[in-house]
């Protein structure tokens, strides 16, 4: 059993500086006859240039946005890992998982850590982000979130569909996923939904980012559909820190970054500067990723089911279920100035009595899906109706079997850390977008609302300039 109780979001975003904490140039999963932006790994070539706008985190928001904003303004994108492009454990669909195996502390495209409580857990290093080593389930927020966030619902449609006609694509569902999909409606997670892009109550088939050849397509891809002229790819670049000037003794201005080479020593450091505006406004049997999900228990439990690689030559078939709105809070702290080390983690999963009830009513309903009559005739053991676990056993399988669905989210918060438009307080110039922001879990996965959030904060960025110069000249003119 899987539970997932989110903490801090990775990543950090710049916007008027753009700063998102959270190619081999030919690439069979983009189309051909398309224009790929400039992209390299000398930071020599970068050191010391202006840009418009800077986004530092190439992931699963990162690439959005930076498409966007290239459609009218100059762009480096800077990116601590590497290409997603030619490596098939990122883009081919039967080594799915095997990327979270293969890990190191600097280069993989996967980077592992291990919680403070002892939880298991990756993050995206490469081009693309996490969009590049996850499930690939696609699935939209609800519009209970969106309306909470304070979202555009219009506009907001507009970024899921962007996204969703570049690197979106309906599933056509495998054996397992077939029998998992009987399995939750025999355990009673009703009504079924068939196949849906809405995150709704009931038993549905989600959308994936795998396309019928198999082939994974990330958040990288959609810088394709930005402006190839306006933008610039830095890859395996770390950002060590923002530059900042005081404009005044309250406030101050993102200034531009320095970075290191990720493989390289953290006392080199380069920097890049923002251009300053006219004015301050097995390999035998297949993994098999998540196509149909669960949701019940009004919207709070998660089920999904899938088939991922424990070792280069076994799996594991999964059933796994989410919390999605735990009480339970983590903590997050730098372990050094170092920005290539892992931060200290503390998830405090079930550290609330109520989380731990939850947990347990998930677990009865996780069990009535494995021992559903559809799985157990699939994995061929002997079907039983009846629940086998008491009360305290689930407790005890609760604390013990808890596991990240890796689904983070706070400590950048909306009203917190930054106001309606995503700009941090008390600081010009600099914005956070990415999951860190959000108060909780955005639906069933994430990543749609991440990607949708790139395009949508792009756009909002977009109309801003655009307005305020529009004003600017309606002063100048006599």
């Amino acid at each position: 059993m899987e539970l997932s109780q989110t903490i801090h979001g990775r990543g950090l975003l710049i916007a008027s500086l753009l700063l998102l904490i959270n190619f081999y140039l030919a690439s069979s999963s983009l189309p051909q006859g398309n224009r790929l932006p400039y992209m390299t790994s000398d930071v020599e070539e970068v050191s010391g240039k202006s840009f418009d706008y800077i986004v530092v985190g190439g992931g699963t928001a990162g690439c959005a946005l930076a498409a966007t904003l290239s459609e009218k303004f100059s762009v480096l994108l800077v990116e601590r890992g590497g290409s997603p492009y030619g490596n098939p454990l990122v883009l081919d669909k039967k080594y799915y998982g095997f990327a979270l195996i293969e890990t190191d502390k600097y280069t993989s495209v996967a980077q592992s850590f291990v919680s403070k409580d002892g939880v298991m857990n990756q993050r995206g290093r490469v081009l693309g982000g996490s969009s590049a080593i996850n499930f690939g389930f696609y699935s939209r927020a609800s519009e209970c979130f969106i309306e909470k966030v304070g979202l555009e619902k219009e506009l907001v449609r507009d970024a899921y569909e962007w996204v969703e006609s570049r690197i979106v694509s309906k599933p056509e569902l495998t054996l397992w996923q077939i029998v998992a999909e009987f399995g939750l409606l025999e355990a009673g997670i009703l009504p079924y939904n068939g196949f849906s892009l809405e995150h709704i109550e009931g038993t549905k088939v989600g959308a994936t980012v795998f396309d019928e050849h198999g082939i994974r397509h990330t958040s990288a891809d959609l810088l394709e559909a930005g402006n190839p002229e306006n933008i610039t790819v830095l890859l395996n670049a770390t950002v060590k820190n923002v530059i900042f000037y005081n404009e005044n003794r309250n406030e101050s201005r993102a200034w531009g970054i320095r970075f290191i080479k990720s493989n390289g020593s953290p006392d080199q450091t380069h920097e890049v500067y923002l251009n300053q505006p006219e004015c301050s406004s097995s390999w035998g049997e297949l993994p098999d990723t998540p196509q149909v999900v669960g949701i019940a228990d009004n919207f709070k439990f998660i089920v999904e089911a899938g088939i991922v690689p424990v070792s280069l030559n076994a799996t594991r078939m999964t059933v796994a279920a989410k919390l999605a709105f735990p009480a339970s809070k983590g903590k997050l702290e730098l372990n050094s100035t170092d920005p290539r080390e892992n931060p200290s983690v503390q998830f405090n999963y079930l550290a609330k009595e109520k989380d731990m009830d939850e947990c347990v009513k998930m677990s009865q309903l996780l069990e009535r899906v494995a021992r559903s009559q559809s799985i157990a005739m699939f994995v061929g053991v002997e079907h039983k109706s009846k629940l086998m676990s008491s009360e305290d056993e689930l407790r005890k399988s609760c604390k013990k079997n808890v596991r990240t669905f890796y689904h983070y989210h706070g400590g950048c918060t909306v009203g917190s850390v930054v106001d309606k438009d995503y700009k941090v307080y008390g600081v010009e110039g600099l914005r956070v977008v990415d999951g860190s922001t959000f108060l909780e879990s955005p639906g069933t996965n994430p990543m749609a609302t991440l990607l949708m959030l790139g395009r949508y904060q792009g756009i909002k960025i977009l109309k801003e300039k655009s307005d305020a110069g529009a004003f600017n000249t309606q002063q100048q003119t006599p």
